[in-house]
């Protein structure tokens, strides 16, 4: 059996830890001798792990990218442009629908801005396949947001990363991945100055790192192995489905596959479509490692394979049923949802519109994508010109001595003094 099958009173919540303890110790030690050694260390760890040759280019400029990107062919190029323009256009939509905010408060008005960050890190990872998509996913998205300077870091960077970076607008490219690569954009280390955000998906080492540099520059996520739930039902294709699964496989042998159905005999049918569909396809080796780590539930109703995927708050959550819309309001977490047959997951990893970096192990509950949001701040404003009101002063003031705060009791009541005052 491919998918070994789990009942739903058997399953735990999709809670993998995003690292483990011995990789998080190593990555402190490699984080640290970064950011005491700068860029000596840096080249030290990057020419180690041979993402680069001795004496080669750690950085390459804007004007390198550009040159990468002029010199592509023009369908390489189109393919880029198009993508990073359906990303842009629905990360700029996420940004207009985030306002300015001004409301009356006795004597004044309060608010607030949506300001960006100035400078943000931005990871892709270049391990197995290099990933142009995701130097867009994460670049374009900081471009929207407003951010003045956006370096990309990629170990290996081939061609075609060096030209999506271009296309993103990157100031620069930093040669070099995993916990090193994250420590520099941290700390300002090898070319790129220090970032307040650095972002992006990676391996357990790039996430031990931004676990550990989280508090001295903001984090998207901490991101683990890749999952894809989908929720299917008598009707749905089940060549469809085993190459949905299939897809979400091959990324990586520790990837999570799932099939959540109410149909036994459709469990039995995709069981029959991944042992064909696995027969020549080029990353079978990755993908079955992955399917082994998967599973299938069979639930006695609906409601039962609802309340599973609230269960498991999947990264990637894929309704294949009848009435797909009001099935898909039902659920209540998941990092990214695609509603419909044709709305594969595939569709959204490569630039329909909404990112792919998105939360892994369950937490979906309490985070959403990368977005815009990763790159802007809230920041409030209070500002009182018909003087502070008699009543807020006097409870600032009471609440103030409550806690044993006498300093500021006595600054609250001196606004009352100040508005007495001609």
């Amino acid at each position: 059996m491919i998918l070994r099958r789990i009942a739903p009173g058997e399953l735990a919540a999709i809670r993998r830890e995003p690292v483990d303890a011995a990789t998080l110790a190593a990555a402190a030690e490699i984080v640290d001798e970064v950011r005491a050694g700068g860029e000596a260390a840096l080249r030290r760890h990057a020419e180690r792990l041979g993402e680069l040759v001795p004496g080669g280019a750690l950085v390459h400029d804007a004007a390198a990218l550009d040159a990468a990107a002029a010199a592509l062919q023009p369908a390489e190029r189109g393919l880029l442009e198009r993508t990073a323009a359906r990303i842009e256009s629905f990360a700029l939509a996420q940004r207009a629908a985030l306002r300015e905010l001004a409301v009356p408060v006795a004597g004044g008005e309060a608010g607030h801005q949506v300001a960006p960050v100035e400078r943000a890190g931005c990871y892709a990872p270049g391990g197995r396949y290099p990933l142009p998509s995701s130097v867009l996913m994460t670049a374009v998205t900081a471009r929207a947001a407003g951010v003045a300077e956006v370096w990309v870091a990629s170990p290996r960077p081939s061609p075609i990363t060096l030209a999506a970076a271009g296309i993103a607008g990157a100031d620069g490219l930093l040669a070099a991945g995993g916990a090193q690569a994250i420590a520099a954009l941290a700390y300002g280390v090898g070319g790129p100055p220090p970032c307040d955000v650095v972002v992006g998906p990676g391996n357990r080492w790039v996430t031990a790192a931004k676990k550990l540099v989280a508090g001295r520059v903001g984090i998207d996520m901490l991101a683990g192995p890749s999952e894809l739930v989908v929720l299917a039902d008598s009707g749905a294709d089940p060549e469809l489905v085993a190459a949905d699964l299939l897809a979400q496989a091959e990324h990586d042998p520790d990837a999570l596959p799932v099939l959540v159905t109410t149909a036994a005999g459709l469990a039995e049918a995709v069981e029959s479509a991944l042992a064909r569909q696995l027969i020549d396809l080029p990353t079978r080796e990755t993908a079955a490692a992955a399917l082994g780590n998967g599973f299938a539930v069979v639930a006695s109703d609906l409601d039962e394979a609802v309340a599973v995927c609230d269960r498991l708050a999947p990264e990637h959550l894929q309704v294949l049923t009848a009435n797909a819309d009001a099935v898909a309001a039902r659920l209540r977490h998941w990092g990214g949802l695609f509603i419909g047959a044709a709305s594969a997951e595939v569709l959204g990893d490569y630039g329909a519109g909404p990112n792919h970096t998105l939360p892994t192990g369950g937490v979906a509950r309490f985070k959403g994508g990368l977005s815009v949001l990763d790159f802007l701040r809230v920041r409030t404003w209070l500002r009182l010109d018909g003087g502070a009101d008699p009543e807020l002063a006097r409870d600032a003031a009471a609440l103030a001595r409550l806690e044993g705060l006498e300093a500021h009791a006595r600054a609250a009541e001196r606004r009352l003094t100040a508005r007495r005052e001609p």
